[in-house]
């Protein structure tokens, strides 16, 4: 099942893909997709409901993220072989933590914003989780009970408020719309093996990243386990995964987006995200 949000921001409706690629509306069921929504017994009732009676939604509404009041935005960084070579980081020992502030999530295929003061934001495609149930001291073997969904993360960075002055890298990931999320949340049902999708990301139809998460250093599962030992993971949390190779930090020389810049990116299973670059009003 693909769930998904649609509508202006700050006001999405729920909704569904049917498999014709129609969306459909959940108005009458549910009053969004939250943590709520994503408890068990909610996706089960979710699955029974009869998709063809469902009110199809006409044109091509905005998706907005495809979860709504996202209690914690969790971040894992050198998560991918190529991704720590082109870093010139050593493989870390344990997942490297870190977060987005909330206010960063967007839609899609909304317009990303080039932060004030921005000469080096830059792209990265990633696999993201989410919680559908309550997760603390979870065993890596239950650890994928607990995920609802997986779906599409852009973790845009800004290169040098992440890295170039002092603190923690949430300041380079939390640039107002460096969080798109989406299309939709695909239940896990629908990705039986989230280690073995393939990643790619393309900017001005140059493909960029390329890669498969096979290739992750510490796996969903792993991941999951791993941070339900310092806190309780909430149904509704986003937990993104780590980008492969390819960003343009990486790059020789380093390469950044610009005003007008085309991004599309896309996960098996998972759909796609497009986006357009401009720069932040009152720059």
């Amino acid at each position: 099942m693909k769930l998904l949000r649609y509508g202006p921001f700050g006001r999405e409706k729920p909704g569904l893909l049917d498999d014709s690629g129609n969306i459909r509306d959940l108005s009458a069921h549910l009053d969004d997709i939250t943590g709520e929504t994503l408890l068990p017994e909610r996706l089960k009732a979710i699955t029974a409901l009869d998709v063809m009676s469902l009110p199809v939604v006409e044109d091509s509404p905005r998706l907005g993220a495809c979860v709504g009041k996202i209690g914690k935005f969790l971040c894992i960084g050198l998560n991918y072989s190529g991704h720590i070579f082109e870093s010139g980081m050593d493989i870390p020992k344990e997942p490297i933590l870190f977060t987005k502030a909330t206010s960063a999530v967007c839609g899609p295929n909304d317009t990303i914003f080039i932060p004030r003061g921005s000469i080096k934001t830059d792209w990265e495609v990633e696999l993201a989780l989410v919680i559908g149930k309550p997760a603390k001291y979870v065993s890596e073997a239950n650890a994928l009970e607990h995920v609802a969904g997986y779906c599409i993360v852009n973790d845009l960075s800004e290169r040098e408020f992440q890295l170039e002055g002092t603190g923690q890298w949430v300041k380079g990931k939390s640039c107002d719309t460096f969080g798109p999320i989406g299309p939709w949340l695909v239940t896990t049902d629908e990705i039986p093996d989230p280690q073995d999708l393939h990643i790619w990301l393309d900017v001005n139809d140059h493909r960029y990243q390329d890669s498969n998460t096979k290739t992750m250093v510490f796996t969903v599962a792993h991941i999951v386990s791993y941070l339900s030992k310092f806190f309780t993971l909430h149904p509704g949390d986003v937990i993104s995964t780590g980008t492969p190779s390819g960003v343009g930090l990486g790059l020789k020389p380093p390469t950044y987006l610009k005003v007008g810049d085309r991004m599309r990116l896309g996960i098996d299973g998972l759909g796609e995200q497009n986006q357009i670059v401009a720069m932040e009003k009152g720059y």
